[in-house]
């Protein structure tokens, strides 16, 4: 069975940015797993979720979160799955208090960190597909066609 992608987010309102990581998986014919679970309100929920992810073939988890945004290191602090953070703009900061949270883990507990919203959320999802994609050659297959329509877009004389 290929290996799935756990899109994880800390709020339902986080879905309008984290939905771009699913469809760029989707795209790639990789199936999704999405999930609303909050590090301070659910932990439980959390790891309910990663005791079985990895039977579930779950590959690698995307966490999406804002404001102090500590989803994705707690998520990485209980597993050994692959875990990239989002850090979604939905403070009065604009979303780099959810970066900083993401991308300063202490040595030791790795979150890949991506940019802020929608564009984050959408790279993450090319990542999760990279990642599976080093082990599954029909997902590296698709990356690889992804790249190739993406570059044909790019017009060599414009003017």
């Amino acid at each position: 069975m290929a290996k799935r992608v756990g899109i994880l987010m800390g709020s339902a309102n986080d879905w309008d940015v984290m939905e771009c990581a699913r469809d760029a998986l989707k795209q790639l014919g990789v199936e999704t797993d999405v999930r609303v679970i909050s590090a301070h309100r659910t932990p439980e929920r959390l790891v309910r979720f990663l005791e079985t992810a990895e039977a579930e073939d779950i590959g690698v988890v995307i966490c999406g979160a804002g404001m102090s945004a500590h989803l994705a290191g707690v998520t990485a602090a209980h597993t050994l799955l692959p875990v990239l953070g989002v850090p979604i703009d939905s403070s009065p900061l604009n979303g780099l208090d959810a970066l900083l949270s993401t991308v300063q883990m202490p040595g030791g507990i790795p979150v890949a960190t991506f940019g802020i919203g929608r564009s984050g959320a959408k790279n993450a999802g090319l990542f999760a597909a990279a990642i599976l994609g080093a082990s599954d050659p029909e997902v590296r297959k698709r990356l690889v066609k992804f790249r190739e329509d993406q570059a044909s877009k790019v017009p060599d004389r414009p003017f």
